[in-house]
């Protein structure tokens, strides 16, 4: 096996394989903690049972990051490996990630493996795992291909739309005050991503329909012209779909791909929640 893209399980995309073996999409798992129970966010995760068990209220949770062993497992599998993780911002990931390379190029120092903090999470890995996929197979080699992924995440936004924010308050992700008060009036929270990967809080409305608008609102606002996107959704695949259509009608030629979060995913943004990944133009 010549090339592999490894992510950690933030990333809404399962392990495949491309190009007869020569391409191997990759993933590393988080372990989701609720109660006595531990769930490892791989293939086997069952997303329904996890929800369930999450909106028990008396059940503590926590997030555990992919152990250094679990990304040098991946390493060593390819001469070329570049890897992305979950915004260093919000986890470890990314540290795991440093020390599982520096083992694997003290044990093969031959070697090329790249390690991209997204500033991100959900969706936006999915669309610049697709953007390697495609500079990959045009035979690009592997710096200029690290170069160009770089200048894809800097330039890609995410947006999420959440009618629950209890585990992103609990985990210190939002401050506990706005959390509070959007839940008390029924409020959807719309957030985006910054550049340096931090969540920031950009508006609340009241109703799923505002949300939509509020979310093409700031896609706009964000520099997006109808290129690429990604909307993974917490078991809310009619509301990702009112979505998709709002998106193609604004933009007729965008590309839209819908997914379902993943165990890591669906914990932060809770049942109901959407993420927002797309493309903008490159910066000057």
């Amino acid at each position: 096996m010549k090339w592999n893209i490894v992510t950690d399980s933030s990333c809404d995309l399962f392990p495949m394989s491309r190009s007869e073996g020569e391409l191997q999409i990759s993933s590393v798992p988080f372990i989701i903690s609720v109660g006595d129970r531990d769930f490892i966010d791989d293939e086997t995760l069952d997303l329904p049972t996890l929800l369930t068990a999450m909106e028990h209220p008396r059940c503590a949770s926590h997030t555990a990051c992919p152990s250094p062993n679990a990304w040098l497992e991946e390493f060593m599998k390819a001469d070329n490996i570049i890897a992305i993780t979950i915004s260093s911002q919000l986890s470890a990931s990314m540290n795991s990630a440093v020390i599982a390379r520096d083992m694997a190029l003290k044990e093969d120092p031959q070697k090329k493996i790249a390690l991209l903090d997204s500033c991100s999470t959900g969706p936006e890995l999915v669309l610049c795992v697709r953007e390697l996929e495609r500079l990959i197979q045009s035979g690009a080699d592997f710096d200029s291909i690290v170069l160009s992924a770089k200048d894809y995440l800097a330039k890609a936004r995410v947006l999420f739309a959440l009618c629950s924010f209890h585990n992103l308050v609990k985990n210190g992700r939002m401050n506990k005050m706005a959390g509070f008060v959007a839940r008390a009036l029924n409020m959807w929270g719309i957030g985006s991503g910054s550049d340096e990967g931090r969540i920031v809080i950009e508006g609340k409305t009241r109703g799923a329909g505002r949300a939509l608008e509020l979310l093409l609102s700031k896609m706009e606002e964000k520099g997006f012209s109808g290129s690429r996107a990604a909307i993974s959704h917490c078991a809310n695949l009619p509301l990702a779909e009112k979505l998709k259509d709002r998106i193609l009608d604004r933009w007729p030629h965008a590309e839209v791909t819908l997914l379902p979060t993943r165990g890591l995913c669906s914990y932060y943004a809770e049942r109901g929640g959407l993420i927002l990944s797309f493309e903008t133009p490159r910066k000057s």
